[in-house]
């Protein structure tokens, strides 16, 4: 790993762990979090292979969803529009705009929850284009895009006759209308809206890929990737949680089933799996990996609660909190079951 741990725990000092209870509670988006990070470069790629990106991207993720998983997930937003750009043979989007990017001066977003499951059978694709000359027109709803604001790219997957093109979308774009959506148990800081495409013009030099199913085979491993950290994150704060309240009514929670131990060597085991797989991130070996944080997080989440007793069921409470960020976790696409399907399948 080629990270600065200290100066990114001085970033979350500085300008998460302030801002976190405003996040869960008034659906605060901590912005000037993710651009404090690309300025501070731990989005920049440029010196680094693909296994270090993934090893050191993971770990910004992981150590931001100990603090706040709302604002990781938005990490990971950012995370997956860079790893699209990445991928793309676009030497536009890679020259002009991923620097951008990655430096903070943009941000990103993913866009392809509706695709993903589309590609999976469980949805039909929500938006449709027209080739025209210079580029694509594209009309449709995506019911969520998270991650959005002003400065904000993000991608999204229209149907051209019998296949589909990728694109990448500016969030100041003409025809484009966003709506706000809030009122979530968890999340609310994040950022989301439904995104309207009236007629929206999309110019060749945005186009991510032409065939976007082939090209979603290949980002589909590396968007999974960064989701696990997540998991792993509020594994982590879980078992800190546990160990602040072992000596609660005298000592009674050593009787509990699950103890903080456990959720350690689960959270240990996860990201020694991140650590390997980075090297050769197979779509088989991460959906197993996902799936399986999935249960350990649900499991850590749980416990903290029954360790936490009343206090953890006090508004506002950490462990309330961590148990709504798990269950977010559990639905972010792909969700338990869209992951079960593709371990069916796989």
């Amino acid at each position: 790993m080629a990270i600065d741990t200290k100066r990114l725990q001085a970033i979350i000092d500085e300008k998460l762990k302030p801002v976190v209870k405003k996040v869960d509670e008034q659906a605060f988006y901590a912005e000037d979090y993710i651009i404090a990070l690309g300025e501070a470069g731990f989005f920049d790629s440029t010196t680094k292979d693909e296994a270090t990106i993934l090893q050191d991207e993971a770990f910004v993720v992981l150590e931001t969803a100990k603090v706040c998983m709302t604002t990781a997930f938005c990490v990971w937003c950012h995370l997956a529009a860079l790893t699209y750009i990445r991928k793309s043979s676009n030497h536009y989007l890679r020259t002009a705009l991923l620097p951008k990017l990655e430096n903070g001066e943009l941000l990103g977003a993913t866009g392809l929850s509706n695709p993903m499951k589309f590609y999976s059978g469980l949805e039909k694709l929500h938006l449709s284009a027209e080739k025209v000359e210079g580029g694509y027109v594209i009309n449709g709803i995506l019911p969520a895009v998270s991650n959005l604001g002003k400065r904000h790219y993000f991608g999204a997957i229209a149907s051209v006759g019998e296949q589909e093109v990728m694109v990448l979308v500016s969030t100041q774009t003409k025809g484009l209308e966003l709506k706000e959506k809030v009122g979530f148990i968890g999340v609310n800081g994040s950022a989301t809206y439904t995104c309207k495409f009236d007629h929206v013009f999309i110019p060749q030099e945005q186009v991510i890929a032409e065939l976007a199913g082939a090209f979603c085979d290949v980002i589909r491993p590396t968007f999974i990737y960064y989701q696990v950290p997540l998991g792993a994150g509020v594994i982590s704060a879980a078992a800190e949680g546990i160990e602040k309240v072992k000596a609660k009514q005298n000592g009674c929670n050593e009787h509990l089933q699950v103890q903080a131990g456990k959720l350690y060597d689960n959270y240990d085991r996860i990201m020694n799996e991140l650590y390997v797989q980075a090297k050769n991130v197979s779509l088989k070996s991460i959906v197993e990996t996902r799936l399986q944080a999935v249960q350990d997080t649900l499991e850590a989440v749980q416990a903290n609660m029954l360790h936490n007793g009343a206090a953890g069921y006090v508004a506002g409470s950490v462990a309330s909190r961590k148990l709504r960020e798990a269950y977010f976790f559990a639905n972010l696409t792909p969700t338990v079951r869209h992951l079960e399907k593709l371990k069916v399948k796989l």
